[in-house]
């Protein structure tokens, strides 16, 4: 027969779990000391302890020497970003390109990468990569309004999600607080939430992140880094004009603070916006990639640094995958340098416009601009975020909850990709489907039932 105290301390991890699962304590959230939680349960703080080594194994929380217990973050990536082989499924939900229009592009660039291949180009490289490879990533950034970086200062990364995790481990450490957009990109959520790190919303208007609160934020909860996505913002479509960013640049240099520029809509901008980061050369982390313009297989991605964090970040990279593959970057080398990347990005943005106009011929109540990959659509009275998404993956569509994105849980919308779904004429029939779910009465649209229209 157990013992009473092996038994106890199972009887306090399950009370813990189901504090968890209802929210008393959120994911990254400290636990209480040992002998706080022993007080209010009547125990030892040995047997809290021993509940938390147990909770700790089962992986639902983790224990920092010195600082305590936090429980686990959780990434809700896969829900909100749902790719799908199947063909008769309309996916309004991952932001990528209209692959279908780069795939002459893509296939005969890897043809001319593959005689460039050599035994120095494929091996091990410094600096997180080859210096021509650099210097690829610092002609695409700079085109689209970016101060020219150096090869010193330009580093590789596995795409801009890899960039950002590393930015955020680099620069952060578990417990600090970051500064985001009020609504944004799930990624960012994803990695704070399994780094340990604490968010905190910036409220934003039809001009971006608002610099008075920005520095409302700074002051109350003292972040360590603030991201911001300033063009085509996700989910929102918001790009900041340039004075916007000049003041939040301004703010940030005040405060001295860390600011990662996560750029990489930026190609979608009909004329180039400069970069906030042009205003902060030792407090800005410029990213940028290929996946949204090009591919989302092409795992380029690109850092601009402030030089004292060179060392720093390029330690990270190392320690997380050593150097991103060069084979990757002697595609992008091929399209960057023969201009085909400029040009595969410009079809993107003028069929991103093509297909914003045709969605609110369908669906006029959405006030994102029309310029991006997406739309952020307010639902009609009646309906609820979570119950739409679900309601229309059993039509075979799928969208976005807007409850991803939130970090005050205050929306009531879905975000919509307008650029995964290669055909116009499915376009078009997801649109008029889509349209149809949204003005149905929500009281008599039966949950899972199949293709009512």
């Amino acid at each position: 027969m157990p013992a009473v105290s092996e038994i106890k301390f199972k009887q306090i991890a399950r009370t813990i779990e189901s504090r968890i699962r209802d929210g008393v304590y959120p994911p990254n959230t400290k636990l209480p000391p040992h002998r706080v939680l022993a007080e209010e349960l009547q125990t030892t703080p040995v047997t809290v302890a021993k509940a938390y080594k147990l909770l700790s194994e089962q992986n639902q929380v983790e224990s920092f020497v010195g600082r305590g217990t936090f429980v686990c973050g959780e990434s809700r990536l896969s829900s909100v970003i749902q790719s799908s082989d199947d063909e008769d499924v309309y996916n309004f939900s991952i932001l990528q390109p209209c692959l279908s229009h780069h795939l002459p592009a893509l296939q005969n660039a890897i043809r001319q990468s593959a005689s460039q291949l050599t035994s120095q180009l494929i091996g091990y490289a410094e600096n997180s990569g080859h210096e021509r490879h650099r210097q690829t990533g610092i002609r695409w950034a700079s085109e689209y309004g970016l101060e020219p970086g150096t090869t010193h200062n330009t580093l590789l990364t596995s795409g801009a999600q890899n960039a950002l995790a590393v930015l955020v481990e680099s620069l952060t450490k578990p417990g600090d607080t970051i500064a985001v957009e009020t609504l944004t990109y799930p990624g960012i959520l994803a990695i704070a939430s399994l780094k340990r790190r604490h968010v905190v919303g910036v409220q934003m208007d039809e001009h971006g992140m608002i610099p008075e609160h920005l520095q409302q934020s700074i002051e109350q909860h003292h972040p360590k880094l603030v991201i911001t996505v300033p063009s085509h913002q996700n989910p929102t479509g918001i790009t900041m004009p340039e004075e916007r960013r000049i003041q939040i640049a301004d703010i940030i240099r005040q405060h001295h603070i860390w600011l990662v520029e996560d750029d990489i809509y930026g190609f979608l901008n009909e004329k180039p916006i400069p970069a906030i980061c042009n205003w902060l050369p030792e407090q800005g982390f410029h990213v940028t990639s290929l996946s949204k313009a090009i591919c989302p297989a092409l795992r380029c991605g690109f850092i601009k640094a402030p030089s004292s964090q060179v060392a720093t970040v390029s330690a990270h990279i190392r320690t997380d995958i050593w150097l991103s593959s060069p084979l990757n970057f002697i595609i992008a080398e091929e399209l960057i340098h023969s201009g085909q990347a400029f040009e595969l990005a410009e079809r993107q943005r003028l069929l991103a416009a093509e297909r914003q106009a045709i969605a609110k011929q369908y669906l006029p109540e959405t006030t994102t601009p029309g310029q991006g990959y997406h739309l952020w659509l307010p639902l009609p009275s009646g309906w609820q975020q979570e119950r739409f998404a679900m309601e229309a993956q059993n039509h075979r569509i799928l969208v976005s909850s807007g409850s991803y994105f939130d970090t005050q849980q205050s929306c009531n919308h879905i975000r919509l990709s307008l650029t995964a779904i290669h055909s116009g004429k499915k376009f078009r029939e997801g649109m008029e489907k889509l349209n149809q779910l949204l003005h149905a009465d929500p009281a008599t649209v039966l949950s899972y039932q199949t293709n009512p229209f």
